[in-house]
């Protein structure tokens, strides 16, 4: 009896004790799993990536409209980002929607938007509206923007109160900071374990229209004193007040600095809770006009005219990046040139929805670009036309997921070749000119356009056969890495591709050796599929829909 009592009381102990363990183990198993490393902006060589998870990570994303940014509207967000195949929804959040009441502060669409991104397997880029959403106070909470002597607007030249706000009034930069900040003590609290939000942008589309600056008493008092020592350096230019150092261009350099200190400010405060890489983006000035006058323009903002501006006064914005809403193939690549600098990553923060501009995903990723974000998706029925498509659904994402349904399996390693190794990409012009690509001195290669997948156009030189259906608007492009001195990943869509020899083999006869067709796996493998040959290959590689190659070249003595 006393056995069995002894027997009876030592299983409850053991039970007790497993029961009590379970939670204990899992306790500690939690503890030893690895953090993830926190999402950073590296550097090498002058090129760059986004690491995400410790690797480099491909921003393949799509943009939702401006009131997407609610619990009850992200039903109609997943399934166009899904139809999308991006890998990033790009989202807003408000401070009218954080901070209604003073002081007071509400995170439940936070919470929402990150639970759902990540079930729905989706990384997170989020936009702060604050001071400044198209150089407009809107997104500011009610008693902001109702206050104008607690948080002045700018003065127009002509005496009259602008509509926007003045970045020179520390009322209002620190209003807008306490509410950026609790924004990220927030992320960082429900998301530093699983890093589902990856970037951020501390203001959207900052500058004003109608001035190039404010002209208040302040701010000319503040543009009579000495021009800040960084900015000198900067420009190599000696001490002098802002007309004395910078002439004509001293007022849009003195509001470029103003606005620039003061998001450098908040973003600085809130890399000191948790330092996600943050960026700007650009409300454009013309690329193609130099001559276009501050204030015709988002005056003050990064367009590119004021990059080295920006670079001494915010050190902590970690790139400048542009939103590129003219389809002119001339206009969109001569930004792309001023954006992707040594010191400055290439990001294409926004871009319309139209199907013309999909193709342009090419040459962002020839310059090393870290993403591309183009703007308006999702299913709320809401149409930009005419800065985007004339479509609110399904027909309006196709082309764009055609597109990243091709590098989405690249969203690892092609940022690392961007890297590591060398990429070259170019995107078809609007007037379908052929494109050489300088592979280096062994090799080069031709892009050309409106081509049937068989032939060479000279067999026909009246053009008797006509163009491929539908190939007048243009949508094509191609993408190269090098994956070793003679091998090299090829996507692309609409194009042909004709390799041949360069400077160094010119003595030599050349050899397409081998063309595979494949895909990556989940793993980074390279998974093959086919190799093309004989018809598919003597032509040029032409690409009806968008493929995959790997390409390996040779020569041969003569």
């Amino acid at each position: 009896m006393r056995q069995s009592t002894a027997k009876r009381i030592g299983g409850v102990v053991l039970a007790l004790s497993m029961v009590l363990a379970a939670p204990m183990a899992q306790a500690a198993a939690k503890k030893a799993a690895p953090v993830k490393p926190i999402p950073a902006l590296v550097q090498k060589d002058g090129k760059f990536a986004l690491m995400v998870d410790g690797a480099p990570f491909l921003i393949l994303g799509g943009q939702a409209n401006n009131s997407s940014n609610y619990p009850a509207a992200l039903k109609d967000v997943w399934p166009a980002i899904k139809d999308l195949n991006a890998n990033t929804l790009v989202m807003p959040v408000a401070w009218e929607q954080v901070e209604p009441v003073e002081g007071t502060f509400d995170f439940s669409f936070v919470d929402a938007l990150i639970k759902e991104a990540r079930q729905n397997n989706v990384r997170l880029v989020i936009l702060w509206f604050g001071t400044w959403k198209n150089t407009g106070p809107s997104y500011t909470p009610s008693w902001v923007k109702g206050d104008n002597k607690r948080f002045p607007r700018l003065t127009n030249k002509d005496g009259t109160l602008s509509y926007a706000l003045s970045p020179l009034y520390e009322t209002t930069r620190e209003a807008d900071k306490r509410a950026y900040v609790k924004l990220i003590e927030h992320i960082k609290a429900i998301d530093s374990g699983q890093r589902t939000v990856i970037m951020l942008q501390p203001q959207n589309e900052v500058g004003v229209y109608g001035a190039a600056r404010d002209h208040s008493a302040k701010a000319n008092a503040i543009m009579a004193q000495p021009v800040p020592e960084a900015l000198l350096r900067k420009f190599n230019k000696p001490a002098g007040n802002w007309n004395e150092v910078f002439g004509k261009d001293a007022d849009e350099f003195f509001h470029a600095w103003s606005i620039a200190s003061y998001v450098d400010n908040i973003a600085a405060a809130g890399k000191a809770v948790y330092p996600l890489p943050t960026y700007m983006n650009a409300a454009l000035k013309d690329p193609l006009n130099p001559e276009q006058a501050p204030g015709s323009y988002a005056s003050g903002g990064p367009t590119y005219n004021v990059i080295d501006v920006y670079k001494a006064a915010a050190p902590h914005i970690d790139l400048l990046a542009p939103d590129l809403y003219s389809p002119g193939s001339q206009s969109y690549e001569a930004t792309l040139n001023f954006y992707a600098r040594k010191d400055n990553a290439l990001f294409v923060a926004e871009s319309g929805n139209r199907p013309t501009y999909a193709r342009f995903i090419f040459s962002t990723l020839g310059r090393q670009g870290i993403g591309f974000d183009p703007f308006g998706f999702d299913y709320t029925g809401y149409s930009n036309f005419p800065l985007g498509s004339t479509q609110s659904g399904p027909e309006m994402v196709k082309p764009f997921g055609d597109l990243y349904e091709l590098f989405r399996p690249l969203e690892r390693v092609w940022p690392k070749l961007s890297l590591e190794s060398q990429v070259w990409g170019v995107s078809e012009p609007d007037d379908h000119s052929a494109q050489t690509l300088d592979l280096g001195p062994n090799w080069n290669a031709k892009v050309t356009y409106r081509q049937w997948q068989f032939g060479m156009p000279e067999w026909d030189p009246e053009n008797k056969n006509g163009y491929p259906e539908g190939s007048e608007i243009p949508s094509g492009g191609v993408a190269v890495a090098k994956l070793s001195d003679n091998e090299f990943l090829v996507a692309g869509y609409h194009a042909r591709i004709s390799f041949g020899a360069g400077s160094a083999n010119a003595a030599k006869g050349f050899i397409l050796d081998r063309v595979e067709e494949g895909h990556y796996d989940a793993k980074g493998n390279w998974v093959f599929e086919r190799v093309w040959n004989g018809d598919q290959t003597d032509y040029g590689l032409n690409f009806a829909q968008p493929r995959l190659f790997k390409v390996r070249l040779a020569t041969f003595e003569k």
